[in-house]
């Protein structure tokens, strides 16, 4: 999730607006987008969004903000085309707000000039951008790496980031993902070698999974088929959704003769059949978890077939790959990732290419961006051995408002943010309050009392009932369950008669008197649901 908001004389630009899958402890949340209500609260309208690339972590909380841009978004054609059909799908008319704009461009917002530049990532159309503020040049890098011999032959401009260096650049935010990886980063080229091997030796169906956005891939693969006497198939809606996109905008070719779907696989043999697949992460509607669990309508896994994970596991989902992979091994298929064959290579830049940049572009404030804080923390120390302690290095923490004049920049001070949790099936937040019910039935299950509305009038108008679900009954637990009835009639009892004519604030009493009791004697805490109900 990456979100940078610059404000110069009255402008805010927002660069990129991102999502994250959450974690397992956010149950039924599909999405986790930044929360903008610093801006609002300060009165700023966002005057535009510069997109670096097209990838959901940098695009996808851009329908779940749309009502609150005042103005158009910038991207390269390919990223704005992704971003068109993500907001298809939420029922949004852009308009004409999307702004395409080639690298080596500009656009004016407001006393913001911005330039994109072309730099190299995991997908094509991949731009940085350079601000010109009335307080001087600030460059963003986006997800990026040198790819000396890319695909499609667009290489980074370093030509553009070395004369912006040279004219003097006030500061670089620059993507610290690899900064602890030595080295410099592969080529999408290196994989090669690797899949001829798999393409030569598989006697099944091969399959492969990776990301949608992973052109490159899918374009080199898809070559390789044709080669090897292959019939293509991309599997998962996904996946031919951003094909389709990356063909129209001719960032893709696969040959008409080559192309099948997958309800064709089961006609050819296996071995004259490639399947590139969604779902690397163990996501369980993508098309590899439902292959793996036989409940894809055309494609079958059996013995034979070799199952490629050509994706780097994000964190947080080793356990759902792991699960997914236990799956395909079950069905008698081959796995392969990259711990046994190369056959993935990372999007962003390792230590030599940081290095590289930072020595282009020479800024006089240098902010790492885009990672944990421990890289964060070693790229500061590799822009001071690479600049010899030239720059100024501003280490932040997501919230951090720096500020930048003629001598330099500064933390001046830091701002709430966070995330907002996204039901994405019902297109709505889910607040905090619900997350921490969910939690609590989740880890100590529901408690529910029904009180009869007579109860309300006093002592000796009979007890709430109770019931359970998801609640451990043992030692101390079952006595505290035993005791709650009357509990909840002795707290009713004490209310005022002003709570006690009020359903919410007596709910509210009995809920907070009856989870002290849990947590105080149980050391657990049970959600409480106390229901008021008529005679």
């Amino acid at each position: 999730m990456n979100m940078m908001s610059v404000t110069a004389s009255g402008t805010t630009v927002l660069l990129d607006a991102g999502a994250i899958f959450p974690g397992l402890d956010h149950f039924g949340v599909d999405l986790a987008i930044p929360d903008v209500a610093c801006l609002e609260r300060s009165g700023r309208r966002v005057s535009g969004v510069v997109l670096t690339h097209g990838h959901e972590d940098h695009i996808g909380a851009v329908p779940y903000l749309w009502d609150r841009i005042a103005g158009p978004i910038y991207g390269t054609p390919l990223t704005l085309a992704l971003l068109a059909s993500k907001l298809e799908g939420h029922g949004i008319d852009p308009a004409g707000r999307l702004v395409a704009v080639r690298p080596g461009e500009r656009v004016s917002i407001g006393d913001v000039e911005v330039e994109f530049i072309r730099v190299a990532h995991s997908m094509p159309d991949c731009a940085a951008v350079a601000l010109r503020t009335p307080a001087g040049t600030i460059v963003h890098t986006g997800d990026f790496k040198f790819d000396d011999t890319p695909l499609d032959g667009e290489r980074v401009d370093t030509r553009r980031l070395g004369e912006i260096g040279n004219d003097g650049a006030l500061a670089l935010f620059a993507d610290s993902t690899n900064v602890s990886r030595a080295g410099r980063a592969g080529s999408e080229q290196d994989v090669a070698g690797a899949f001829e091997e798999l393409f030569g030796r598989t006697r099944g169906k091969l399959i492969v999974a990776a990301f949608a956005s992973s052109v490159y891939r899918v374009q080199m693969l898809a070559s390789m088929a044709v080669r090897f006497g292959r019939k293509v198939a991309l599997v998962g809606r996904g996946m031919r959704r951003t094909a389709e996109i990356a063909e129209q905008l001719g960032h893709l070719d696969i040959p008409p003769g080559a192309r099948i779907r997958d309800r064709d696989v089961s006609r050819h043999a296996a071995d004259e059949v490639l399947c590139i697949a969604t779902g690397s992460q163990g996501e369980p509607l993508a098309a590899l978890s439902r292959i793996a669990a036989g409940r894809h309508p055309h494609v079958k896994l059996a013995p034979g077939d070799a199952v490629v994970f050509s994706a780097r596991a994000i964190p947080g989902n080793q356990r759902a790959i792991g699960r997914l992979k236990n799956a395909v091994a079950r069905l008698g298929a081959e796995i392969v990732d990259d711990g046994t064959l190369p056959v993935h290579v990372s999007g962003h830049a390792c230590e030599e290419d940081l290095k590289r940049l930072l020595e282009l572009v020479r800024p006089r404030c240098f902010v790492p961006i885009h990672g944990e804080y421990r890289y964060l923390a070693r790229h500061a120390q590799v822009a001071h051995e690479t600049l010899n302690g030239r720059t100024q290095v501003l280490l932040v923490e997501n919230g951090d408002r720096i500020a930048f004049d003629a001598g330099g920049g500064w933390v001046m001070d830091t701002v709430p943010v966070g995330n907002v949790l996204i039901d994405s099936a019902h297109g709505a937040e889910v607040a905090g309050a619900v997350l921490r019910q969910r939690r609590q039935l989740a880890g100590a299950g529901v408690v529910v009392l029904v009180i009869p509305e007579g109860a309300r009038g006093g002592a000796g108008n009979g007890l709430p009932a109770l019931a359970t679900g998801g609640f451990l009954r043992d030692g101390e637990a079952g006595a505290v369950l035993a005791e709650a009835p009357a509990l909840a009639r002795r707290l009713i009892d004490a209310a005022p008669d002003t709570e006690r004519n009020d359903s919410p604030a007596l709910r509210e009493r009995v809920r907070a008197g009856l989870e002290h009791a849990f947590r105080k004697r149980t050391g657990r805490k049970p959600l409480v649901l106390p229901l008021i109900v008529e005679n």
